[in-house]
């Protein structure tokens, strides 16, 4: 991707899309060159959905609810194979990825975690972190593959944990962290910045 290329975004939501919000916040600034083309969302009447619609960006809603997973994967995948993204972003997406979709873009696929991976990866990774004990946890933006939070990492942000933090309070102080760093990834890719060696990423240091 040249330097300031503008790559084509589709981002995957289930829920609130204040990840979402981050990225449409750094489109409409021009933090970010790239531009979402479309929001999908596997459930209806999320708030993620109202901000596509307030930031002009069109929606999509393919429902999980009440179908199979391979109906689900194969409606998904059609989707996403007719809007040809340069860049898929999984934004509080609360499903895994089937492999015929991730097979389909390889290396085109960011997630973003709330842990210091590979620590705490899945679900309640806040809550994970708080019953463990550990004195800092963070978030990362990782590529995806067939595993559960085990991609190549691309970038990671710490954030101390407090002796009296809930789930509630870490997971506030966190989400910052995780705007921030979701943008950043988005940067770096679209500048060509992230070399994939294996499963380790590299980042160019020259401009």
């Amino acid at each position: 991707m040249a330097n300031n290329a503008k790559m084509k975004i589709v981002v995957l939501v289930s829920g609130r899309g204040t990840n979402l919000q981050a990225i449409i916040d750094a489109q409409q600034t021009k933090t970010i060159a790239s531009r979402i083309i479309m929001v999908i969302s596997n459930k209806e009447n999320v708030a993620a959905l109202d901000r596509a619609e307030k930031a002009n960006i069109p929606f999509q809603v393919i429902t999980s609810k009440g179908k199979s997973k391979d109906v689900y994967n194969k409606e998904l995948l059609k989707s996403l194979q007719t809007l040809n993204p340069d860049l898929i972003v999984l934004a509080g997406y609360m499903k895994i990825l089937p492999s015929s979709v991730i097979n389909c873009f390889p290396n085109k696929i960011i997630n973003i975690h709330p842990s210091l991976l590979p620590s705490f990866p899945g679900l309640k990774a806040q809550q994970q972190a708080l019953d463990f004990g550990v004195k800092i946890t963070g978030c990362t933006v990782h590529f995806v593959d067939e595993g559960c939070d085990t991609g190549p990492i691309i970038l990671q942000e710490y954030e101390k944990v407090h002796n009296n933090d809930s789930q509630k309070s870490l997971s506030l102080r966190l989400l910052k962290k995780e705007h921030a760093a979701l943008v950043q990834a988005i940067q770096l890719i679209e500048n060509n910045k992230v070399i994939l060696q294996d499963r380790k990423t590299l980042l160019r240091e020259e401009p």
